[in-house]
């Protein structure tokens, strides 16, 4: 399967949604709702919750298994490298932490859509395929 501009771009959409929906600033997310509704949970929360929880794992085991925890980490140093020159330059200040949180949301979705295209990108690179390894017992 060829990865495609539209395939990574809704690889970054999705991501972003699953960031956005759990947490975001803006006080409308699924971490508000419960704060906000803690004391009498409903099905709608635990469901939304479940759901959410399996996209985060989807998106991580597809991050671990194709960046591995080394480059999950070079990629996250690159990502903060990236915060610390736009407050540099003056584009981000330290002390707005409501921006502050946004531009990391964003590249905590970007960190999560390169998992999830990384193998794909590797592939048509190198030649090479990651799979999975399976120990026969």
């Amino acid at each position: 399967m060829n990865l495609t501009a539209s395939g990574i771009a809704l690889r970054f959409l999705f991501a972003l949604l699953l960031v956005l929906l759990s947490y975001n600033p803006s006080g409308y997310s699924y971490f508000h709702w419960v704060h906000n509704t803690f004391d009498h949970i409903t099905p709608y929360v635990v469901i939304a919750g479940l759901i959410l929880l399996i996209g985060w794992g989807v998106y991580i085991k597809a991050t671990l298994n194709s960046l591995g925890v080394i480059g999950i980490i070079i990629l996250a140093a690159l990502f903060a490298s990236l915060v610390w020159l736009f407050v540099y330059w003056g584009f981000l200040s330290v002390s707005n932490i409501s921006a502050m949180a946004w531009v990391i949301e964003v590249l905590l979705a970007a960190l999560l859509a390169v998992g999830m295209c990384w193998s794909h990108i590797t592939r048509r690179m190198s030649g090479q395929v990651d799979v999975d390894e399976i120990e026969e017992k």
